[in-house]
């Protein structure tokens, strides 16, 4: 059967890992969650001091990538892979609302991007695979046979990302969410490198009313007619 290469871009919380993980599952495809990279390299600033509300020591950020080290190894009884940072699961760490509020801000760094964007493409230079985040159709794989655009309201995934934090046990509001996702709009959409844009040739899906379900079967028909073409 005929590889293909799918890049899933779009805005924080429309819910392009889990559309991703069932794709790759569906297709025995590998999965890359490029936003828990960053998250992970978010993760080492704060823990190392590099970071926080009002400072950003740029400098020493970038002088420290070269050791850092990550990884994604899978996780059988999940279903899906665990993100590593210098061999330690980060997984739970890097999804909580504070790696959120610094994780743009990472991600606007060009050397940091420069790193990650080398590690991805050789993730998918055999194609079978399936790769979310916000430059994965425009810088990371231009030439991907698939690109999907994903977006939905402000209030629609500010909704569903305090739901998740919640189910966590999370302490957060409401309010908190939906100002850390309308932050990250703005900055994922103004930062001068890679910025988050719909590739020209991406189809775009807006799922504030979809289902799991009728977003997959939707893509998956979008999948099946490049895969057969």
């Amino acid at each position: 059967m005929k590889k293909i290469t799918i890049a899933i871009d779009g805005f924080s919380s429309t819910g392009k890992s889990t559309l991703a993980k069932q794709l790759a599952k569906h297709l025995g495809y590998i999965y890359v969650d490029t936003g828990a990279m960053y998250r992970a390299i978010a993760l080492f600033a704060m823990e190392n001091g590099y970071i926080s509300k009002d400072f950003l020591d740029k400098e020493s950020l970038v002088n420290s990538l070269p050791s850092i080290k990550l990884h994604f190894q899978f996780n059988a009884d999940l279903g899906f892979a665990e993100m590593y940072l210098n061999e330690v699961n980060v997984e739970n760490e890097i999804r909580t609302i504070a790696v959120s509020s610094f994780v743009s801000k990472i991600a606007e760094i060009s050397e940091v991007r420069a790193k990650l964007v080398e590690q991805q493409q050789e993730m998918g230079k055999n194609k079978a695979i399936v790769m979310d985040g916000r430059d994965i159709g425009t810088v990371v794989f231009p030439d991907a046979e698939l690109k999907i655009f994903m977006t939905a309201s402000p209030e629609t995934r500010a909704q569903r990302r305090f739901d998740e934090l919640q189910a966590k046990g999370d302490a957060v509001t409401y309010e908190e969410v939906l100002a850390n996702v309308q932050e990250r709009d703005y900055i994922d959409t103004h930062r001068d490198d890679s910025p988050l844009v719909m590739a020209e040739d991406a189809i775009e899906i807006d799922n504030s009313y979809l289902t799991r379900e009728e977003q997959f079967d939707a893509v998956l028909e979008l999948v099946e007619e490049k895969i057969n073409t």
